[in-house]
């Protein structure tokens, strides 16, 4: 009799044991997946079309720069493709012209990276440095609610994009 008990709780303690430590590796399964997400959101409203300045306005907070000739928009991001440092944006002495997406876009700056030294001309397209690909083009839509300007900046596009607003 006393063998059928010392058995009973010999396999109760296994159990107990065994059960602590699954639930003890769930909970720290658990751990690893977050409650709350601390990203950025990737749709921003940028403010009304027209408050935009004609030429370029920098975003620091979203880290882009947007293009303004006349009533057509585009924009780039100011994240450097080599490490992700904030590129700076100088004026050129004499505005130029070149062929961007089969459309002719007015250029009047160039961007630097200060981090490593990475070039790229004003329609984004790396020519120095470590940088080993171009500066990403964002996609820009007016918010039907209001009429903001919006960006997505999980949604490259090609550098023939151009937003015409009314």
């Amino acid at each position: 009799m006393t063998s059928d008990r010392r058995e009973f709780l010999k396999k109760l303690g296994i159990g107990v044991g065994l059960a602590s430590v699954a639930g003890q590796g769930l909970a720290s399964l658990r751990s690893l997946v977050p409650n709350v997400s601390y990203d950025a959101p990737t749709v921003v409203k940028l403010g009304i079309p027209a408050e935009f300045p004609e030429g370029m306005k920098f975003l620091p907070e979203q880290r882009l720069f947007v293009f303004r000739e006349g009533n057509v928009f585009h924009a780039i991001s100011a994240v450097c493709t080599h490490l992700g440092c904030t590129v700076r944006a100088e004026a050129l002495s004499s505005p130029v012209m070149k062929k961007v997406g089969g459309a002719e876009l007015r250029l009047t700056h160039r961007f630097l990276c200060p981090c490593h030294g990475s070039q790229y001309t004003g329609d984004g397209q790396n020519v120095a440095g470590p940088a080993p690909r171009p500066l990403e083009w964002w996609a820009l839509s007016v918010a039907p609610d209001d009429g903001q300007l919006v960006v997505d900046l999980a949604k490259p596009v090609e550098r023939s994009f151009r937003l015409t607003t009314a």
